[in-house]
């Protein structure tokens, strides 16, 4: 498996997400979780979009539109969840993200998990648990 890009920015994502889930522990609702995320991602001064919509079209027509979580930077998107295992479909929907936003890497991160469980999101197949 590729390794995931924009190592520093990923780093330092994965730093904020870890003081959210220390901060909040297991528990609590997704939304909870983004809205901790965001203050602690605008704390560090990393630029997010929060719920952003991108349009999906087929033949040029559009036929719906993904909401993603969090766009971070404009490079690496995030896929929050609060669930008791990361199922491989979780992988299968953030792939179709990356390939609507054009981009290459992403992270699911599930704050139920103790600790913080953090996995990849790339263009490839699902990884093995």
């Amino acid at each position: 498996m590729n390794e995931l890009g924009h190592k520093e920015l990923s780093g330092r994502v994965i730093e904020a997400a870890i003081e959210v889930h220390k901060a909040l522990g297991p528990g609590f609702v997704e939304s909870f979780y983004e809205e901790a995320l965001c203050i602690e991602l605008a704390h560090r001064g990393i630029r997010f979009e929060r719920q952003k919509s991108v349009p999906i079209t087929y033949r040029g027509a559009q036929i719906g539109e993904h909401r993603v979580d969090l766009l971070v930077e404009g490079v690496l998107l995030l896929e929050l969840k609060a669930v008791a295992a990361i199922d491989d479909v979780f992988f299968a929907i953030g792939r179709s993200y990356l390939k609507a936003l054009g981009l290459r890497d992403g992270l699911i991160l599930n704050f139920v998990a103790m600790p913080l469980e953090i996995r990849r999101i790339g263009p490839g197949p699902s990884p093995a648990s």
